[in-house]
């Protein structure tokens, strides 16, 4: 149980104590996405279980993105272990360690940026805490939702942890080397999950050891990237940016 807002048991924190709560992310959120706009920076939130492969991920990324300037945002609850990956794969990181809190919120994304030089930066990923539910609540001011799906987590988890999956734009079924191995999964069944639980389902099946499906991933980003507004664009006319200095 996260100590900070409760992770929606109303027992714990009352209904309106969590609709306050919610709206002050809200407000930081739109601070963040007013920052990544007037920096030209696509921020997207990864999200997924521990042991799904984000940081695995995000380091084939910048393999495959070489001309690209990458950074990001690295939680979990202790260590700084999956920054320093990150930064040995050439995407200057920032850890953030949320001790009891089972997910990031805008608030604690704005303070990182007071430490993250944004300069140049084409592509900024928030490694979200490793869980299926709470982090798909709070927005952090990302430009898209991705979330990283193990195909050793089994077939079901779209259907177990709808809002998760609701909420993607996209999803990454990763370690699909291992499927020979697994004899009772499906990525037939996966994908079937997917489709019945996302609003517009898509999804890439990668393996960031083979390198199978990473092109298709670098190519969605590009995409992205693309489709941004040009920097200093505001995304919203409440969203007032400010500069976060060192």
């Amino acid at each position: 149980m996260c100590e900070t807002c409760g992770c929606g048991d109303h027992e714990l924190v009352p209904v309106e104590v969590a609709e306050r709560l919610l709206a002050a992310n809200d407000h930081a959120a739109a601070h963040n996405r007013a920052h990544f706009a007037a920096h030209g920076v696509t921020a997207l939130n990864l999200m997924g279980s521990p042991g799904s492969g984000k940081t695995a991920v995000l380091e084939a990324s910048a393999r495959a993105l070489p001309g690209l300037k990458l950074a990001a945002v690295s939680a979990d609850l202790a260590t700084d272990r999956d920054a320093r990956r990150l930064e040995a794969a050439g995407i200057p990181s920032r850890a953030i360690t949320t001790g009891s809190a089972c997910h990031l919120d805008a608030e604690l994304v704005h303070r990182s940026l007071h430490h993250v030089d944004l300069d140049g930066v084409d592509l900024f990923f928030v490694e979200n805490v490793g869980n299926l539910v709470c982090p798909a609540i709070y927005d952090l001011g990302q430009a898209a939702n991705v979330v990283v799906l193990s195909v050793t987590e089994g077939e079901d988890k779209p259907l177990k942890y709808p809002v998760m999956f609701h909420k993607a734009d996209l999803v990454l079924v990763t370690k699909i080397d291992l499927l020979p191995h697994l004899p009772g999964v499906s990525l037939d069944a996966i994908v079937d999950a997917l489709a019945r639980t996302m609003p517009e389902p898509r999804w890439i099946p990668v393996s960031a050891t083979t390198g199978e499906g990473i092109d298709r991933w670098a190519g969605w980003l590009r995409e992205r990237l693309a489709a941004r507004p040009a920097a200093g664009a505001a995304p919203h006319a409440h969203a007032h940016p400010h500069s976060h200095g060192g």
